[in-house]
């Protein structure tokens, strides 16, 4: 055993250069301008409320294509899917030639305390649906995270409006053993919370979200900020996720609630009890194409909490498609590029 005692001028050289590397991006960050999100050019094509439904521009759109409709979580903001123009989901999709539209949920305040998931499926997000082309044709339809889940009851419930489905980090199964955010969730008092809070608030869940990988998601990464201490383009990407991370909507209390005691704590989805309106959930409705997409290093939505989709739709053609990554990273890594390129040749192949 190598009992050598350590170096200290070589320890005091490191926290020297440590500390000069700290000041540096410190400097750097201090000297750039104002990072913004979601900044590919877009049109409010339709309000209801504090909901926006966006269609973004591009050059390179087909004409005649089926509009894509992006439904993104309650609890964050989409700007993950725009963050910036080099790591973007939206910018992706667009230069595939698809039509992307995307519902943006706004910010709930106490008005919205009463506002459940029939209102958020059923109402806003059947309202956009209808919205794009008057409802004519049927959409496709690209749930992400807790909006896949939205998704899902919608598509259960009205399946003639939705032409194919793409589910990206979807959970499905909630009791999977290895699911932090359902361990948290099912051992607490939901009901307590909102009727303490009325409206949760965004940074009560943002801190939530953090403990539970609390080195990985908060002093490794600001570790890595001092790697990038000579690199402003490193630095902007630190400071844009950020930004959108610390960018955390109140939740309204009832869909917050619901979608708790539904899901994290009765796994209603998975065991096909949910409703809905007093409408049954029934998965095996969904007949259309399906394309589920997973992250295989997602601590938030385990790989087989969203892989247990395939088990419960109806359709026959449902392919499923493994990303090497986490569940933020599935957006805004460097292989996050390949996503949007897979969605748009499933989609064009059928």
């Amino acid at each position: 055993m190598n009992t050598t005692a350590p170096d200290a001028g070589a320890v005091e050289r490191e926290v020297r250069e440590f500390q000069r590397r700290l000041a540096a991006s410190s400097a750097l960050i201090a000297s750039l301008p104002p990072v913004t999100l979601a900044t590919a050019p877009r049109d409010a094509v339709y309000r209801d409320g504090k909901v926006t439904l966006w269609r973004y521009r591009s050059d390179a759109r087909a004409s005649g294509r089926p509009p894509l409709l992006v439904v993104f979580a309650l609890v964050n903001r989409p700007t993950v899917l725009d963050l910036q123009p080099d790591r973007s989901l939206i910018r992706g999709l667009l230069a595939q030639g698809l039509d992307v539209y995307l519902l943006d949920w706004g910010y709930p305040d106490r008005g919205d305390r009463h506002t459940g998931l029939a209102d958020y499926t059923l109402g806003y997000l059947h309202r956009a649906v209808e919205a794009i082309d008057g409802g004519r044709r049927p959409v496709d339809l690209l749930g992400v995270c807790q909006g896949g889940t939205l998704s899902l009851l919608y598509t259960s419930l009205e399946p003639a409006r939705i032409r194919r489905l793409v589910t990206m980090v979807t959970p499905v199964d909630f009791h999977t053993p290895d699911n932090l955010l359902s361990k948290w969730a099912r051992g607490s008092d939901v009901d307590r919370l909102v009727e303490t809070f009325g409206n949760v608030p965004g940074e009560l869940l943002n801190a939530t979200f953090l403990s539970l990988m609390p080195f990985r998601l908060t002093l490794q990464k600001y570790l890595a900020l001092v790697d990038g201490a000579d690199d402003p383009r490193a630095l902007e990407s630190f400071l844009r996720m950020e930004k959108w991370i610390f960018d955390s909507p109140d939740q309204a209390g009832q869909a917050f609630g619901e979608f708790i005691k539904w899901f994290y704590q009765e796994n209603r989805l998975a065991k096909g009890t949910a409703t809905l309106a007093g409408r049954a959930i029934d998965l095996g409705r969904i007949t259309m194409p399906v394309l589920n997409i997973y992250a295989t290093a997602d601590h938030l939505v385990p790989p087989a909490a969203a892989r247990a989709l395939g088990g419960l739709v109806g359709s026959r053609d449902y392919r499923e498609i493994a990303f090497e990554g986490g569940h933020i990273g599935i957006y805004v890594s460097s292989r996050a590029a390949a996503v949007p390129t897979q969605i748009a040749a499933w989609l064009k192949g059928r």
